[in-house]
C-alpha cells in the first residue's frame, strides 16, 4: 500500500489563512468544509471575497447568477472593481505595508531591482498616464510580447487599471505566433522590448514584434522596453520609447470596470485549428489566483513566491495577481535556472529568502541530473513550500525533490488546473498528508469528479476529470468564440465541464494524474495513461526522460512507441532492452512496439512534454500550432524516424 511521506502537525495547520477563514465560519474538519464549499458555491466564494477584503468600487447585488445557464455564469453582479486598485493601492494607503516588498527581479547576467508596492505602484501609475495619453481606453487590447522582467508586471497592472484588456505573449514567440494573438483579438498596440539575456547571449525581440506589427493592421502603435539598449530597427511613425510614456507623473485613478469586465485574454495552443483566447475577467481569474495562492499554498506577506515560468503562461499573471492581492513578494526571472552555474536557481533560493518555489517535473528531472552537490552548498532553510504544475510526476524526480532539496521537511504540492480555470482543480495543502506524486483532492469551491464513459463517478480506475458547478476564475468563453468554447468544455455531458485531463482515485482517495485523456491509449483494450509507461522506463538507470504515444496496431488495435533521453551515451542493444525492460514491469501485452532514443523531447520552455506533436510528427499528421514550442529541432528528428523505420 502507498503510504504518506510527509503529514501535516496539528500547529503547522492552524497558523495558515485557511484555517483562520475555516474557524471564522465555524468549521474545524477540512472535509466538511469542503463539502459546504461545493455544497453551496455562491456563500463559498461569497465568504472568500469579504476575507480577502477586497476594495469594491461599487457593491455587488447578487453572487452569482446562471439565467444564462451553467457554462455562462455571472459572478458579483452589480459589482465594480479593479485588480490594479486590489493589487496596489489597498496596501498603498496602509502605512505598514506600502515600503513592503512587492517585487524583485534578477536578470540572465545577475542585475537585480527591488521595487516596494508604493514603488511599483508609482511605475503603474506613470505607464497607465501614459498608454491615456497614447489613447488606449476601456475595453481596448494591448499585446504585452516582453521578456520575463519587470516591465512586463508594470505594464499589465498599467492595461489593467485604466479598464484596458492585455494579451501576455511568451517570450520566446516568433512573429507568426505574436500576430494570430493579435490578430485574434485585433489588439492596437504591442508593447515589446528590444531582447534579452539567455544563457548570456542576446535573444533580439524587437524584431520579431516589428514582423508582427507588419502582418497586423490593427497595431497603431509599439511601445519598446530598452532592456538591453541594443541598437534595432526603428519605425518614426509607429515606434513608440517606453520611458517616454514614463514622463506622466498624474496619478491614474482605476478604472470602475465592472466585475464581469474582461482584463485579460490569455491564449492556449492546441495541436490542431488556432489558438483559444481564454477570456479573463476582473473579479474572476484573480481571485481565485489569490485564493489557490493565500489560502492553499499560505503564500502573504513576509512570503517570497518564485514560480519558475514566463507571463505567456497561466502560471505567470497567476504568480502576479495570487502574490500580490495576498500582499506577499513575486521574483521574475529572465534566465534559466542552471545558467551561469548549475546551482542559479538554489543560489536565488537562498538569497531572496524564497519561501514558496514553483518548478515543473520536468525542470526537476533536469536539475537532479546535475547532481546533488549544487543544492548542498546553499542555505534552502527558507522553503517552507514546492509547488508544482504542468505535468504529471515520475516518482525518481519526485523524491529527489523531497528528499534532497526538501530534506524531507518541505511539501510539494501539486498542483493542476488550467488556463480555462485560472488555478487548480487539484491540490495539496495543509490539511492532508501528502503521498509521492499524487493530490489530496479538489480544492474547495471546485465540484472536481472522474467519470466513466457512460457518465458515472467511478474509483479505483482511469476516467474522465470533470466540474459539476461554475467556480470563480472559470473563462468567461473564447474571445469571439462561443460555440467553439461550449464544445471543448460542454459538449460530452449536459452541464458538466470536461477538462481533458485523464485521473484515477485509489482506495486512499488520493487523485493521480496519468495525462492529457487525449493522450491516453487503449492497448488490447486496456486504457493506459502515457505517465504509467513513462515512470517504469525513467526507473532504468539510463534513461534521464521519457514519452509515450499510441500508435495504430491491427491486432491490439494500440500499441505504445516510447522515445527516450538518457543520462549517457547509447550503448548497443539498448533499445530492445528498454522494450523488454517495460513488458517485465507492466505484462507482455502492454510491450512498447518500439522505444527510441532522443537527444531531446519536444516540450514548450515551462516543461510540458508535448505527446501529441510527437504522436503526430511520428504518424505523419499535420501537427498543428506549434508556437509554444521550444526546440523545433526534435520534431524533424522524430519525424525523421519515422521515415527510417517505415
Amino acid at each position: 500500500m502507498n503510504r504518506p511521506v510527509w503529514v501535516p502537525q496539528t500547529e503547522q495547520m492552524k497558523k495558515t489563512r485557511l484555517y483562520q477563514l475555516m474557524k471564522k465560519l465555524g468549521i474545524e474538519d477540512y472535509d466538511s468544509f469542503y463539502r459546504e464549499s461545493i455544497r453551496n458555491i455562491a456563500w463559498f466564494w461569497d465568504e472568500v471575497v469579504k476575507d480577502m477584503k477586497l476594495n469594491w468600487i461599487a457593491p455587488y447585488r447578487q453572487v452569482l447568477d446562471m439565467k444564462d445557464g451553467i457554462a455562462w455564469p455571472r459572478w458579483f453582479k452589480g459589482g465594480k472593481i479593479n485588480v490594479a486598485e486590489n493589487c496596489l493601492d489597498r496596501f498603498v494607503k496602509d502605512p505598514s505595508a506600502r515600503h513592503r516588498l512587492a517585487l524583485i527581479w534578477e536578470g540572465d547576467n545577475g542585475e537585480s531591482h527591488k521595487y516596494s508596492y508604493r514603488e511599483l505602484w508609482v511605475e503603474v501609475n506613470r505607464i497607465a498616464g501614459g498608454l491615456t495619453e497614447l489613447g488606449v481606453g476601456p475595453g481596448d487590447r494591448v499585446a504585452i510580447f516582453l521578456p520575463m522582467i519587470a516591465e512586463n508586471v508594470i505594464a499589465m497592472l498599467a492595461v489593467a487599471r485604466i479598464g484596458a484588456i492585455f494579451i501576455p505573449c511568451f517570450s520566446g514567440y516568433g512573429a507568426e505566433a505574436v500576430t494570430a494573438r493579435i490578430q485574434g483579438c485585433q489588439a492596437k498596440w504591442l508593447i515589446t522590448a528590444d531582447g534579452f539575456l539567455r544563457r548570456g547571449k542576446v535573444v533580439k525581440m524587437k524584431e520579431e514584434a516589428d514582423r508582427a506589427a507588419d502582418l497586423s493592421p490593427s497595431i497603431q502603435k509599439v511601445i519598446v522596453v530598452r532592456r538591453l539598449g541594443r541598437k534595432c530597427p526603428w519605425n518614426g511613425e509607429r515606434d513608440v520609447e517606453w520611458d517616454q510614456l514614463r514622463t506622466s507623473v498624474k496619478t491614474v485613478a482605476p478604472y470602475p470596470t465592472s466585475s464581469g469586465d474582461p482584463f485579460m485574454i490569455i491564449y492556449t495552443s492546441g495541436t490542431t485549428g488556432k489558438p483559444k483566447g481564454t477570456v479573463h475577467v476582473h473579479a474572476g481569474f484573480p481571485v481565485k489566483a489569490a485564493f489557490d495562492a493565500g489560502y492553499m499554498f499560505d503564500v502573504g506577506a513576509g512570503d517570497v513566491l518564485f514560480w519558475v515560468t514566463d507571463m505567456g503562461w497561466m502560471m505567470g499573471p497567476w504568480m502576479v495577481f495570487g502574490s500580490l492581492i495576498m500582499g506577499s513578494t513575486m521574483v521574475v526571472y529572465e534566465g534559466t535556472p542552471d545558467y551561469p552555474a548549475p546551482d542559479r536557481l538554489w543560489e536565488m533560493v537562498e538569497n531572496y529568502g524564497v519561501t514558496h518555489l514553483g518548478v515543473s517535473p520536468t525542470l526537476t528531472r533536469a536539475l537532479m541530473r546535475l547532481g546533488n552537490q549544487w543544492t548542498e552548498k546553499r542555505d534552502l532553510s527558507s522553503l517552507r513550500v514546492f509547488g508544482s504544475t504542468g505535468e504529471p510526476w515520475n516518482p525518481e524526480p519526485w523524491h529527489w525533490l523531497f528528499e534532497q532539496v526538501g530534506k524531507n521537511k518541505v511539501p510539494i504540492f501539486n498542483y493542476s488546473g488550467g488556463t480555462e480555470t485560472s488555478g487548480g482543480i487539484l491540490g495539496n495543502h495543509f490539511f492532508k498528508p501528502i503521498f509521492p506524486c499524487g493530490f489530496a483532492g479538489p480544492i474547495p469551491g471546485m465540484d472536481a469528479e472522474v467519470f466513466d464513459d457512460s457518465g458515472r463517478p467511478v474509483r479505483d480506475q482511469v476516467g474522465e476529470l470533470v466540474l459539476r458547478q461554475p467556480w470563480v476564475g472559470m473563462t468567461s468563453g473564447f474571445w469571439q468564440d462561443d460555440k467553439r468554447y461550449e464544445k471543448t468544455y460542454w459538449n460530452r455531458w449536459p452541464n458538466v465541464w470536461l477538462h481533458g485531463d485523464w485521473v484515477y482515485i485509489d482506495q486512499q482517495n488520493q487523485w493521480f494524474i496519468t495525462g492529457r485523456s487525449d493522450d491516453t491509449l487503449k492497448i488490447a483494450g486496456k486504457r493506459l495513461g502515457p505517465a504509467e509507461m513513462e515512470s517504469v522506463l525513467v526507473n532504468h538507470p539510463l534513461v534521464a526522460e521519457a514519452a509515450t504515444i499510441g500508435v495504430p496496431d491491427s491486432e491490439k488495435g494500440e500499441s505504445a512507441v516510447c522515445f527516450v533521453v538518457l543520462k549517457g551515451k547509447e550503448c548497443e542493444g539498448l533499445e530492445e532492452e528498454l522494450v523488454e525492460f517495460v513488458a517485465k514491469h507492466m505484462g507482455k501485452a502492454l510491450r512498447p512496439k518500439r522505444v527510441w532514443t532522443l537527444e531531446e523531447l519536444p516540450k514548450t520552455r515551462n516543461g510540458k512534454i508535448l505527446r501529441r506533436v510527437i504522436r503526430a510528427s511520428y504518424l505523419g499528421e499535420e501537427v498543428g500550432d506549434l508556437s509554444s514550442l521550444e526546440n523545433k529541432a526534435a520534431v524533424e528528428v522524430i519525424r525523421s524516424l519515422a521515415r527510417n523505420a517505415n
